[in-house]
C-alpha cells in the first residue's frame, strides 16, 4: 500500500536490485488492496505522491500507476498479466516479504503469478526459507534474498506519528514532510458530548 513508503522499502529493493541484477525496479501502489479492505488508508493520490517523493533520487526506481487507475481490488495476478503484456520477454520478478509469502498460496491466481513472475521473498527478523513449499518443490522460479532482517512497517509508522512521535530516519524526510502537511496521519479530533 505505501502508507507511508519508508526506508525498509526503498533498502529491500535495492538489495533485490543488486542482488538479482535487475534493470528497474517499479513501485506499485495498490488503490484497493484486496487484503487491507477493512483498513483505513490515505487515498490513493497522496500514496502515489510519498511513493514517487521516496523514489525520486533513484534511478532505476519508478513508480507505476498499473493499480492505481484499476478499479476495484487490485490483484496482483493482473497485475502481472498485464506487465507481461506491455513489457514482452521481460524477465519478471515479484519482491514480497517472508510474512506475504507464506499466506501466497491464499492470493487470487497464485499459479498466474508464479507462471508469470520469479517470487522474490525477502526476509523479516524472524523468519526463514520454508524447508518445503509448493512453488519451490514444483521448480517455479523462488528466490530468498541474503537482506538483513528489517523490521519497519507503515502500521506501526502510522501509529507513531498518529501519536506525535514522528517517523524521521524511518522515512525520507520529503515524505514525512508531506505527509504532516496533509495532516495523514493525524488521528481525527474526539468529539465530546456536552450533558445538561
Amino acid at each position: 500500500s505505501f502508507d507511508p513508503p519508508h526506508f525498509g522499502h526503498l533498502a529491500l529493493a535495492e538489495w533485490a536490485r543488486l542482488e538479482l541484477a535487475l534493470d528497474r525496479v517499479l513501485f506499485i501502489p495498490a488503490a484497493e488492496p484486496p487484503h487491507k479492505r477493512s483498513v483505513e488508508r490515505s487515498s490513493i493520490a497522496d500514496r502515489l505522491a510519498m511513493t514517487r517523493l521516496a523514489v525520486k533520487d533513484h534511478p532505476a526506481f519508478e513508480v507505476s500507476t498499473i493499480e492505481a487507475r484499476r478499479k476495484g481490488p487490485s490483484y496482483t495476478a493482473d497485475t502481472v498479466r498485464e506487465l507481461a503484456r506491455r513489457h514482452p520477454g521481460a524477465r519478471l520478478h515479484l519482491l514480497m516479504g517472508a510474512d506475504m509469502f507464506a499466506t501466497f498460496d491464499t492470493w487470487r491466481e497464485p499459479d498466474v503469478i508464479a507462471a508469470h513472475a520469479v517470487l522474490v521473498v525477502a526476509i523479516r527478523p524472524g523468519s526463514r526459507p520454508p524447508r518445503r513449499s509448493r512453488w519451490t518443490k514444483q521448480g517455479l522460479g523462488v528466490v530468498w534474498l541474503s537482506n538483513p532482517g528489517l523490521e519497519v512497517s507503515s502500521s506501526v509508522l502510522r501509529e507513531r506519528a498518529a501519536a506525535g512521535w514522528g517517523t524521521r530516519y524511518l522515512v525520507p524526510d520529503s515524505v514525512e514532510r508531506y505527509a504532516a502537511r496533509r495532516a495523514l496521519y493525524v488521528p481525527a479530533p474526539r468529539r465530546t458530548r456536552r450533558t445538561k
